[in-house]
């Protein structure tokens, strides 16, 4: 198991053409998707919404905002714009549901509520509207990198993306009722599929011992 994930890793690239011609059987991208589903996130919270984005017209839309995913856009099989909650604030509504979902006692709500309100003001310091989506958003690369090991692991592509606007592409989907701009936010974007041709350079990483360091 351990050298087919490391194979995996090896082989992922993150591609910018893909073969229009394949696409992902339903079975296999729902099992992706379920691995951002289940994945972890800061106090359990969940600040985020997946969308498979299927629509030709509205993936053609996108690209004059998007010149990260301009050419993923057409020939992904399948894309996915990963969103993250604007109203993350530690007695917000969303954090308010996500605590009332745990079924606790009042006393251990309101106790759950003063340690979200410490650890995001006095440890985080998430005290501007801004900075609360920016936490929120960081969650979805935890999803982000499970969907991607996900499909590597069963030989299907992806490619990460962040090169968008975040206003316009925003303002595109309020336009098309994909969110409300009020509650959601573009965080990051994937595109999945099957690569057009092999890569002919290789992989490059840092060596271990520039990017791992022991203290024992």
């Amino acid at each position: 198991m351990k050298q087919l994930v490391l194979d995996a890793a090896h082989r992922r690239r993150a591609i910018k053409f893909f073969d229009p011609e394949k696409k992902i059987s339903d079975d296999d991208i729902n099992y992706i998707l379920e691995t951002a589903r289940l994945s972890p996130s800061s106090v359990g919270a969940q600040g985020w919404r997946f969308v498979v984005l299927q629509n030709p017209e509205i993936r053609e839309a996108l690209k004059p905002f998007s010149w990260g995913a301009a050419r993923q856009l057409g020939g992904a099989s399948h894309f996915i714009l990963l969103l993250a909650n604007r109203n993350m604030q530690h007695d917000g509504p969303h954090m308010q549901a996500s605590l009332a979902s745990r079924n606790l006692s009042p006393e251990d709500h309101a106790k759950a509520l003063e340690t979200y309100k410490s650890f995001q003001v006095n440890d985080m310091g998430l005290t501007t509207d801004r900075a609360l989506f920016d936490w929120a958003a960081k969650q979805t690369y935890i999803a982000l990198r499970n969907m991607m090991t996900a499909a590597a692991l069963i030989g299907v592509d992806s490619c990460p993306i962040e090169g968008f606007n975040v206003d316009k592409v925003n303002a595109l989907l309020a336009e098309h009722g994909i969110i409300d701009p009020a509650i959601e936010g573009i965080a990051s974007m994937l595109a999945l599929g099957y690569r057009l041709e092999e890569l002919s350079w290789p992989q490059t990483r840092k060596p271990t011992e520039e990017v791992i360091t022991w203290i024992n």
